[in-house]
């Protein structure tokens, strides 16, 4: 899988009011993106997602990384053919953004995502 770089860094919160002030706190940022299913922040020209944290999240996978790809599902199949297994499917999450996630073979979960609106700092 070619990767464009690290894109993404996404957190699973048990109180995503909490978790949001904390980091707009912590970083002097406010969120450009919130809503009750994600909160955004642009740190540094990259992304900083806080997720409410679902039932069936299991402990080690609460911190998402995601790597860039040109196509999400040529990587997600990819990954999995180079012995990876399924952890969440390739998903369209709004704007053109498609997401997924797999784990690596020691099971840490390793997400791909594409997005047509990421331009690198500069």
């Amino acid at each position: 899988m070619k990767s464009q770089g690290l894109r993404t860094l996404g957190y699973f919160v048990s109180d995503l009011d909490k978790a949001k002030k904390w980091y707009t706190e912590a970083f002097e940022t406010e969120p450009y993106f919130d809503e009750p299913f994600y909160v955004g922040f642009n740190i540094g020209g990259y992304e900083l997602g806080l997720m409410p944290k679902e039932d069936g999240i299991a402990k080690g996978d609460n911190v998402l990384v995601y790597w860039g790809v040109d196509d999400a599902h040529a990587a997600y199949n990819e990954l999995l053919s180079k012995g990876a297994t399924r952890h969440t499917e390739p998903q369209d999450v709004g704007d053109g953004i498609i997401v997924a996630t797999v784990k690596d073979p020691w099971e840490n979960v390793l997400g791909i995502i594409y997005n047509p609106n990421f331009k690198l700092p500069g």
